[in-house]
């Protein structure tokens, strides 16, 4: 008897999240399924092992958007056609034709300042529902924590000298979703606006579209002034001019000086209508932007703001306002931001860390490698930081789920680090929260999920009052302390004992 497989048409227009997947997890679970496993649960940590840029801290972003998908997750006709004819069974195609995602998810808050080891997200889940959505959560969490993270720094943020940034990178973005999802965290981590309109229209007035004119309106004009004088009389509450397409000084200062002048000459008493900004986007932008406010602030305009672009990054900001006291009233910020140029990877990983037995308990798991750093750390786990006299973090514990930290308790920690001088140490909390929270139980939202403007501040704040500055130093920063309760510790050590035949 001959099975007949439907053949699959593909449709460069289909698109279903819940097949953005790397196709050994549907390998690995229709595997798993057909051996009896359907209802086992599964528990997963995403983590990551070092700072981009080895920094001293990251931003963890994207739950938003990871919530969503989970409250979506589903199969269609044409997944399960396409699954038949990569060889997946039938009871377990027929199995996805009605599922639905019913798992737990505790995740930091976004926007919460994470460091290397300590879970992002932690996934409890029936085997189909733990195993399918590794690549989508990876890709989310890890590209939105990676561009926030390097925004901060580019706003200034981590520095304490915050710089009103536009975030202009979406012609030069990894694709349309980079573009979006990438201008959303930006805003998260301290950007003023953004270039890309789409993304103003998905997630609203505070991922603001900005921007004015390009160097093809001005060529297209006979004359410099004439095209400053068109878009000054379409647009004359919101008069912003790019001087560079011909010459800074030669051309773009004097016809800028000449149209708000016009403007003086036609609405003397509408001082809204006059010219807000000028953008150079070329040459040496500090010595620019010297030259510009001196004759500027001369021709009594110094309410023209200044405004500079061309591949900046907070090194090439930081570098003009320290040394050169160039200090421009914004920046736009493309390709360096967009694409986190300078480190463009957040390695986030998804382990399996243990497997709920029928008694209730959790066996825990491990991946050992032959490389000790490599070694997770084993069970179902919370995170949890603990604050110093000043309110800041001083370190985060990991410890058992079923373990308790409290204010003015003492516990003895393992400090993850294997070159730390006492690993072994007491610490009594003058303060402590637990980081991971829940957002989803048994496939229902648990909680409330923040606007955009309140995880910005939560952002800034962190950043401003509740991370030690030497973490924030832009070179050679301290390491975060993560410790392990002892519980934890032993757990590790034993684990990796049993299957690695040494000690960690």
């Amino acid at each position: 008897m001959s099975i007949h497989v439907e053949p699959y048409i593909p449709d460069e227009d289909y698109d279903n999240p819940a097949m953005v997947t790397d196709f050994y997890e549907f390998t690995m679970a229709n595997s798993l399924f057909l051996h009896g496993y359907k209802d086992t649960v599964m528990v997963f940590n995403m983590f990551f092992r070092k700072n981009p840029d080895n920094l001293g801290y990251s931003i963890s972003c994207g739950q938003h958007k990871l919530i969503r998908f989970l409250q979506n997750y589903h199969f269609n006709d044409r997944d399960i056609v396409w699954l038949r004819t990569k060889g997946m069974s039938e009871e377990f195609c027929e199995y996805l034709r009605t599922y639905r995602w019913k798992g737990t998810v505790h995740m930091l808050k976004e926007g919460t300042v994470c460091y290397p080891q300590v879970p992002m997200v932690r996934i409890e889940c029936d085997m189909v529902g733990a195993i399918l959505i590794e690549t989508y959560l990876l890709q989310t969490m890890n590209f939105q924590s990676l561009i926030a993270t390097k925004a901060t720094r580019i706003t200034g943020l981590n520095t304490h000298t915050p710089r009103n940034v536009m975030e202009f990178g979406t012609r030069r973005a990894q694709g349309e979703s980079a573009g979006n999802e990438g201008a959303y965290a930006a805003v998260l981590g301290g950007c003023i606006g953004t270039a890309n309109c789409l993304a103003e229209m998905k997630y609203g007035s505070e991922v603001k579209a900005v921007g004015t004119i390009a160097h093809s309106f001005i060529e297209f004009y006979p004359t410099e002034y004439e095209a400053f004088l068109a878009y000054a009389e379409t647009y004359p509450d919101n008069v912003s001019l790019l001087l560079d397409t011909y010459s800074i000084f030669d051309s773009g200062l004097p016809n800028l000086i000449k149209i708000d002048d016009e403007l003086i000459r036609r609405y003397p008493n509408d001082p809204n209508k006059r010219v807000k900004s000028a953008r150079i986007d070329s040459g040496d932008l500090a010595r620019g932007y010297k030259k510009l406010r001196k004759a500027l602030n001369a021709a009594g305009k110094p309410y023209i703001k200044l405004v500079a672009s061309n591949s900046l990054d907070e090194k090439k900001m930081s570098n003009m306002e320290m040394y050169e006291d160039a200090h421009f009233d914004s920046y736009g910020v493309g390709e360096k931001l967009i694409t986190s140029a300078t480190d463009p990877v957040f390695g986030g990983v998804y382990k399996l860390v243990a497997v709920k037995q029928e008694d209730g308990s959790y066996l825990p798991k491990m991946k050992c490698s032959d490389s000790a750093s490599k070694a997770i750390i084993p069970g179902k786990l919370m995170a949890w930081r603990v604050f110093d006299e000043e309110g800041k973090g001083q370190c985060d514990i990991l410890s058992m789920d079923d373990e308790v930290i409290e204010a003015g308790k003492p516990i003895e920690v393992i400090n993850l680090d294997p070159d730390a001088l006492t690993p072994q140490r007491t610490l009594i909390p003058l303060k402590v929260e637990k980081l991971l929270v829940p957002f989803m139980v048994d496939g229902e939202l648990v909680c409330e999920l923040p606007g955009i403007a309140e995880k910005k501040a939560y952002i800034k704040d962190q950043l401003q009052n509740k991370v030690w500055e030497s973490e924030l130093r832009p070179e050679f920063p301290h390491a975060h302390y993560v410790d392990m309760t002892l519980k934890v510790a032993k757990c590790r050590s034993d684990l990796y004992a049993k299957l690695h035949g040494g000690r960690i």
